[in-house]
């Protein structure tokens, strides 16, 4: 890239930046207090944490729209790949330092448990799917440079699943509640197991989703 192109890059960003800026300040004050809005409907969440409650449950379909960008985001930079390497070749700049494999080793039964925590405590204190899938994404992400995990061509078929997942399991919920009159209302009375099993579902596939993005980018593959 010409140092031309880079300086207009760099000036369209900040220029947007600065109107993002400009936007931001000109916003009227709230009309609606949120913070106490919220507290009003915590009670039919089916979680105890707010920032959960408006995720899962107020805001359900935003957050389901966020999962469906990054899946696409890691599938059109999967499909913009013209290098093929064939499945279980090793991955020859990964890691093969003993000290580190046998530190990757030990240390993801306890990234698993790790996130396994989060997914449970985002009913009622920080943590919930995000947190959980980025957790998992860091353990697939140290095994990859450890060298204990071989690179692929494309995802496998068991992969794909996993990949897509949680976003189909969202998705089954939503169009399973639409006869509620809204997208995503939860009956009060199962609005807390919906959300376990849409965040169990989640956790696996934004672990997947982000190790993929990062490895990608980086050159390597899962």
């Amino acid at each position: 890239m010409s140092t031309l192109v880079r300086g207009g890059v760099t000036l369209v960003g900040l220029a947007l930046a600065v109107g993002l800026i400009v936007a931001l300040l000109a916003l009227p004050p709230a009309v609606v207090h949120l913070p106490a809005a919220v507290a009003t409907q915590m009670a039919q969440s089916g979680v105890a944490h707010p920032v959960t409650a408006v995720l899962l449950n107020f805001r359900g379909y935003d957050t389901l729209l966020e999962v469906a960008v990054l899946l696409i985001a890691l599938l059109t930079l999967l499909g913009l790949s013209r290098e093929t390497v064939p499945a279980g070749t090793p991955d020859e700049s990964a890691g093969t330092d003993p000290l580190l494999q046998g530190l990757a080793r030990k240390a993801l039964p306890l990234i698993i448990l790790a996130a396994g925590y989060l997914l449970w405590a985002g009913a009622h204190r920080p943590g919930g799917a995000f947190q959980a899938g980025a957790v998992l994404a860091a353990g697939a992400v140290l095994m990859q440079l450890a060298g204990l995990l071989p690179p692929w061509a494309g995802p496998r078929r068991l992969l794909r699943l996993g990949l897509v997942l949680g976003f189909l399991v969202f998705l089954a919920v939503a169009a399973a509640l639409l006869g509620e009159g809204a997208l995503l209302r939860y009956p009060p009375a199962a609005a807390g197991g919906l959300i376990l099993l849409i965040e169990a579902g989640l956790t696996l596939s934004l672990g997947l989703i982000l190790a993929g993005l990062f490895l990608f980018v980086t050159g390597r593959r899962l």
